[in-house]
């Protein structure tokens, strides 16, 4: 199967294609259970509405070779489920959290807290037992032990109740889904269970919460699952943590969209959790369709050569861009224009225009417009308004000026004196420089009037037009040359938006 259907077509050397055995070089027990025949319905997968139960399915699904979930056939689920089975028992023989083997073990305890897998009696027992009991942990229940209700997910017939040893409750200890004294907790089908259980696989696990990022975009579902369960599985075989660190959590999203090749139709969600007794805790991060989608395509050609500007503007000394980029796309996306103006008239007061300004100032337009939903019109105004202001300070050819300008910035009514002032000496030249008013009537409703709801947007937008505009006429003031070299420094990438860039992460 090819990245293209959502999955990596990587065989899996442990995993026998004909059988699902296991060899013993790997020390695990090579029979799976066989349900199949016993009751097909309970070994295929349903995707629910709960996230996670989501991303496990997902999970399983790569594990089983098979493109969605719902397409996993029973025996590949049943060969699925023997090796998620399997690798909690080989981690449970681990025995202590603190050995080199250790981190798979320390992950459990924020899935499934005092299980088998990861009881403190374990280091006492020998191998066997301790195989025993997780596989019996595991083990579809007898068809006379189920109660007869439905899977409060699906809607199946549960095989069961099922609390915090095996479903993460997903709340903090103040707010938590606890159960009634005396209910075993939620009933769920099989599937859905092993769902839970496969979890792990789909997260980028830290050994404290664990970060999982979903999305209602199926083809998106599939391949970033897949992408993630790859290396999961690689970090299981060793027992060991991932080596490559991340900037912030949120990165994940960014990485995730970078990768992902078809235009998204739903947006991202980001759920940080634990279910570890020290303490339940949830946090979730929602990255809405529009800038999800932005974001994508900007990473991507032909828009990308604007993108390490992008990460530039977000980028402080102590922070890489991506890690401010990432924060303001779920927190606040209009941020991210405030960011970008920042960054283009950071130098207005030596009178110097970045290079990489024409490139970073499309990316801008384009955020307001597909994001912020800002109508074209008055996106064309504010344009036209710029383009004016640029052609009189080009043919002031004066970095005073345009300092001027830039003092205006933070002041609307400096910023509207300043217009004004200089729209009138635009009408008096009687060199007629420029044609027409640097400002007309409306445009100065759009940027100045309080009622027009985003004039402060608008006032942003039109810095970065001039800034725009002027790049695109070489403005370049006697002193641009000398300001220019001694602020190379500043424009260093930083390691981690080098990383970035290429791909590191997946």
């Amino acid at each position: 199967m090819s990245e293209a259907d959502g999955l990596v077509s990587e065989p899996d050397s442990r995993v026998s294609a004909a059988d699902g055995q296991t060899s013993e070089a790997d020390g695990q027990v090579s029979e799976p259970d066989n349900h199949v025949g016993e009751d097909g319905e309970q070994s295929r997968l349903v995707l629910s509405a709960h996230p996670l139960q989501r991303v496990g399915a997902y999970a399983l699904a790569y594990l089983g070779k098979a493109p969605s979930p719902e397409r996993l056939a029973p025996d590949a689920f049943e060969k699925a489920v023997h090796r998620v089975t399997e690798d909690a028992v080989r981690a449970a023989l681990v025995r202590d959290t603190r050995s080199d083997k250790g981190f798979w073990l320390k992950s459990s305890l924020s899935f499934f807290p005092n299980s088998k897998m990861n009881h403190l009696s374990n280091a006492k027992k020998d191998a066997d037992t301790i195989g025993d009991a997780v596989r019996e942990w595991r083990r579809l229940p007898k068809p006379q032990a189920r109660p007869a209700v439905a899977c409060v997910l699906c809607g199946r017939g549960a095989v069961g109740f099922f609390g915090k040893v095996d479903v993460p409750l997903a709340e903090s200890d103040l707010y938590r889904n606890s159960t009634p004294r005396g209910h075993a907790g939620m009933a769920l089908c099989r599937p859905c269970l092993c769902s839970f259980h496969a979890l792990p696989y789909g997260c980028r696990l830290t050994g404290g919460p664990s970060i999982a990022l979903h999305s209602w975009d199926e083809p998106f579902m599939a391949r970033t699952l897949s992408r993630r369960v790859e290396r999961n599985r690689r970090l299981i075989a060793l027992g060991q943590a991932d080596p490559r660190g991340i900037p912030a959590r949120e990165v994940l999203a960014l990485h995730a969209l970078r990768h992902h090749e078809d235009r998204l139709t739903a947006g991202v969600e980001l759920l940080v959790f634990s279910n570890n007794n020290r303490g339940q805790t949830l946090e979730i991060h929602t990255m809405e369709q529009p800038v999800a989608e932005w974001l994508r395509r900007s990473s991507r050609p032909p828009r990308r050569r604007g993108f390490p500007a992008l990460l530039r503007a977000h980028a402080t000394p102590d922070r890489p861009g991506v890690v401010g980029l990432a924060r303001n796309a779920f927190r606040s996306p209009d941020r991210i224009v405030g960011a970008c103006g920042r960054y283009l008239t950071a130098r207005l007061d030596r009178g110097v225009i970045r290079d990489d300004t024409a490139e970073l100032a499309e990316l801008c337009f384009s955020l307001t417009i597909e994001v912020m939903r800002m109508n074209q019109n008055e996106v064309d105004e504010i344009r036209t308004a710029g383009a004016q202001v640029a052609a009189w300070l080009k043919a002031e050819n004066s970095a005073g000026e345009l300092r001027k300008l830039n003092a205006t910035l933070k002041e609307q009514k400096q910023m509207r004196h300043w217009l004004m002032r200089r729209n009138i000496d635009a009408l008096l030249d009687t060199r007629d420089r420029i044609k027409g008013p640097l400002v007309t009537e409306e445009q100065f409703r759009l940027l100045f009037d309080p009622e027009v709801e985003q004039s402060w947007l608008h006032r942003q937008l039109l810095v970065v037009s001039v800034v725009q505009r002027l790049h695109e006429l070489g403005f370049k003031p006697g002193d641009r040359a000398e300001v220019a070299a001694a602020m190379a420094d500043e424009d260093k990438e930083h390691p981690e938006d080098i990383g970035y860039m290429k791909g590191e992460e997946s």
